[in-house]
């Protein structure tokens, strides 16, 4: 019997708590973040849709890449306290190429968010912190663990013990992110060549690579 092929979660939009809006063109797939009224803030319903959409990227054969981007003049400012804690991990257990299209401000766990992608492709004027600890709370989206990894340990303990901000030439220069784009023509002229290069990679190879780093 043949495998049935995965299904792509639908883009919903709901009750005006929020949506995830679904795109897919030559092997990319793009999930948008909207959720203008609170900064793209992601809800539980929200979280539900990104998991399924990591899960059919997975599986599905004739996807090759993912990326994640929001809507607005922000990135992620966060989630919900109902969020499922495993949401960050299934976008970092994709074994496909990833990518955070920073479009704006990432704070907390829209951060955490996107240091779980391979690629983090941003706008020079973004902001990006994690404050968890001004408020008594661990980060619980990986942040400990893959901060340091992506900036070293004192950089990591200085952004997560101080709550500062930190803007995106000072991002680029400690490894937080890839690129840097100082308009949106240029962000998604640069998000084209990220996703230019990475689908003319094979695509066993590409998962390989990933896999191995």
């Amino acid at each position: 019997m043949a495998k049935a092929s995965p299904r792509k979660p639908r883009s919903r939009s709901g009750d005006g708590s929020g949506s995830v809006e679904i795109s897919q063109a030559r092997g990319w797939v793009t999930a948008t973040i909207v959720r203008p009224s609170c900064n793209n803030r992601i809800d539980s319903r929200m979280g539900e849709q990104l998991k399924a959409l990591c899960e059919f990227v997975e599986d599905d054969e004739s996807v090759h890449a993912m990326a994640v981007t929001g809507s607005g003049a922000a990135f992620c400012e966060g989630f919900e306290a109902d969020v499922d804690a495993n949401l960050v991990e299934s976008f970092a257990a994709v074994t496909k190429p990833t990518v955070a299209i920073l479009n704006g401000d990432a704070r907390d766990e829209g951060l955490e968010l996107a240091m779980a992608a391979d690629i983090r492709v941003a706008m020079r004027t973004a902001r990006f912190a994690l404050t968890q600890a001004g408020r008594g709370a661990m980060p619980r989206f990986g942040a400990t663990q893959r901060l340091p990894r992506l900036v070293g340990i004192g950089h990591a303990l200085r952004i997560l013990l101080s709550g500062n901000e930190i803007d995106g030439a000072e991002a680029l220069e400690i490894g937080l992110v890839t690129y840097l784009a100082n308009n949106r023509r240029e962000l998604a002229r640069r998000t084209g060549e990220v996703a230019q290069s990475v689908l003319s990679r094979a695509p066993v190879a590409a998962r390989l690579v990933q896999e191995a780093v």
